[in-house]
């Protein structure tokens, strides 16, 4: 075999080598989210529909994510004071939830948290994920973070 052959084959081989490689960087997959159990959610979000149901059980399970992350459909009128508000109404010491029903029928509240969840599978910190919501959803109105 000739020589330039040889090398342009080897180079072929090591180039197919190469990008055969999975990425070292970590996958959206990769990144497991906590989520509260299905069986701790009330009847009207086990019916729900697959999105709203995730972003209950993603919501509960990371409150301190979701406390500081803003709701832009209007429901600070309501007494929310973060996209966290639109599924728990409160936590007792025991760790027994008080759901709030208002995600259950509020695209805006389960899009934000749908990206949030996106993003924190993407790698972004809180500040990061922040941000995206307020550029992303700021249009529909104000915060309902005071």
């Amino acid at each position: 075999m000739n020589p330039f052959r040889k090398v342009i084959l080897i180079s072929l081989i090591g180039l197919i080598a190469l990008v055969s490689l999975p990425a070292c960087s970590p996958q959206s997959s990769d990144v497991h989210l906590n989520m509260t159990s299905m069986d701790q959610m009330p009847a009207e979000v086990q019916s729900a529909p697959v999105t709203v149901q995730e972003a209950y059980q993603f919501a509960s399970a990371n409150p301190d994510l979701m406390k500081n992350i803003p709701c832009y459909c209007g429901c600070g009128n309501v007494g929310h004071t973060s996209n966290y508000n639109c599924y728990v109404e409160s936590q007792d010491d025991k760790g027994n939830f008080r759901w709030d029903s208002h995600a259950l029928g509020c695209s805006i509240c389960v899009d934000i948290t749908q990206d949030a969840m996106r993003l924190l599978k993407d790698g972004k910190s809180p500040q990061e994920i922040r941000a995206s919501i307020d550029q992303t959803y700021s249009k529909y109105g104000p915060s309902n973070i005071p």
